[in-house]
């Protein structure tokens, strides 16, 4: 039990990506805020230890099936996957999305005008997660190839943003960023119900949000609990071998 204490949640995550579900139940940030340990979290949630323990054993002794061990996969293929799975989406469904939205404040927004805030910042975050996903494949992604290509044995110029941690502060920074206006989308939107009066298009686009936040939380994890920190021992390794 100690060792569980002393973990992160985002550890936790990273090595058994089921608990996420558990976390998820009690509103348990493990992706943006993944650095804190569960005794942080009970204490300031003032939940009970416990059940929770208990919840967590019972998800990682059932069958795990064909869940990907990602923490195990070299970082290149784990940024190949990132960008694919998790960068392509976000580009597919923004555009979806705002479409969906336009038209739900334009009939239902004087109803419901929370509608009009969802918008505004699902808008907002549409922009930054564009600038945020060309920032990471333009320039942190690359420079993290380019060590795992590099054997340990030869000398590697510094990259000009000086180590590879200042650029993954920033991603981090834009990741709590995004992830708080997700909190205020959950939280006007009521965890994404549709309302009495809700069409199908109300529905449909609270479906199709809700998603959007589950991947953003899935894309947001791969990166600051098993990416960032493995590649922040790399670089360390390949300058101080």
């Amino acid at each position: 039990m100690n060792n569980t204490l002393e973990k992160t949640i985002g550890q936790m995550v990273a090595e058994d990506y089921r608990t996420a579900q558990v976390f998820k139940e009690h509103k348990i940030d493990f992706c943006c805020k993944g650095n804190r340990t569960i005794s942080e979290v009970v204490a300031k949630k003032g939940l009970d230890l416990q059940p929770l323990l208990q919840e967590l054993d019972a998800v990682k002794e059932s069958n795990q099936g064909d869940l990907p061990d990602f923490k195990t996969w070299p970082l290149d293929l784990l940024i190949d996957y990132i960008e694919k799975k998790h960068h392509r989406y976000v580009e597919q469904q923004i555009p979806i999305l705002n479409q969906y939205l336009v038209k739900l404040c334009k009939v239902h927004g004087e109803r419901h005008p929370e509608l009009l805030k969802i918008f505004e910042h699902f808008n907002t975050s549409a922009g930054e997660l564009a600038m945020h996903m060309k920032k990471e494949e333009l320039v942190l992604f690359p420079w993290i190839r380019k060590m795992v290509s590099t054997p340990e044995n030869k000398n590697l110029e510094p990259p000009h943003f000086g180590a590879v941690k200042n650029p993954i502060q920033m991603m981090m920074q834009e990741h709590d960023n995004e992830g708080e206006r997700f909190r205020k989308i959950a939280e006007l939107s009521s965890d994404y119900t549709p309302p009495a009066d809700a069409c199908n298009t109300y529905k449909v686009t609270f479906s199709l949000l809700q998603e959007f936040e589950e991947d953003l939380h899935r894309h947001i994890h791969l990166e600051n609990n098993i990416l960032f920190p493995k590649a922040e021992i790399l670089e360390n390794r390949l300058f101080n071998n």
